[in-house]
């Protein structure tokens, strides 16, 4: 690998690559890291740089060092909670990236929901759809009755691991997902909004009817139309400055 880019810190990309090759088993547990000079060489980076990285590597629990002998790789590294970096989110690659895992996981939610749900579920999910309306009608920010609508078809699963992985993925996506389409779509905001509520009350009406492959369909059309107009903007604005 040569040098490293300017897209972010040097410390940071140094960190980064080094950790990807531990995790990979390029460099092997119990393994000493290149010298402080073999590393300012392949990377291209000061020996300030190469400090920091392995303190940071340290404080990470994937290297211990030993004065004067250098730094290795742990015998025992605990396996990584799942874990989205949320300084990635503002690429819109990554966001259709996580928007894909958002997509497999709430399209079988609302099936869940549709099979499971009861009146109060069926309550909150409308309590939603209205609070979301009356947003628009008001020209205030409707993110917080968009999460809610999710949020309760979640809860309608009664499965709370659903519940807990949409808190995470939802809190994450929404709100950059919802400023990257309003940005590159061209509509005006409200209009924009009315046509996501819509898709929710498809939703609703499926999951009230007990449609199973209907709610499946309805979050498909949803989600799926926000990540491909993600994309196609993405592959737009990628043509325009090539």
């Amino acid at each position: 690998m040569s040098g490293l880019g300017k897209r972010e810190t040097l410390t940071g990309q140094l960190v980064k690559a080094v950790a990807e090759r531990i995790t990979s088993g390029h460099y092997k547990r119990g393994e000493r890291l290149p010298t402080e000079q073999e590393m300012i060489g392949e990377f291209n980076v000061s020996r300030t740089v190469v400090r920091e990285a392995i303190a940071n590597l340290k404080a990470k629990g994937l290297v211990h060092t030993q004065q004067g002998i250098g730094a290795f790789v742990l015998k025992d590294i605990p396996a990584a909670p799942f874990r989205i970096e949320e300084d990635n989110l503002e690429l819109v690659e990554e966001i259709i990236g996580v928007m894909e895992l958002r997509i497999s996981i709430e399209l079988e939610a609302a099936a869940l929901a549709a099979m499971r749900r009861d009146e109060d579920d069926l309550a909150r999910i409308k309590a939603a759809l209205d609070l979301m309306n009356e947003a628009i009608e008001r020209d205030e920010s409707s993110v917080h009755a968009d999460l809610e609508f999710h949020r309760a078809i979640a809860s309608a699963t009664k499965n709370r691991h659903f519940l807990s992985m949409f808190n995470y993925l939802g809190e994450l996506l929404i709100p950059r997902t919802r400023l990257q389409t309003h940005r590159l779509n061209g509509l005006p905001q409200r209009d924009y909004l009315a046509r996501i509520n819509r898709e929710h009350d498809q939703i609703y009406q499926a999951i009230k009817a007990q449609d199973v492959e209907g709610a499946r369909a309805a979050m498909r059309l949803h989600l799926g139309s926000s990540r491909d107009r993600l994309r196609s903007n993405a592959l737009h604005a990628d043509k325009k400055s090539a």
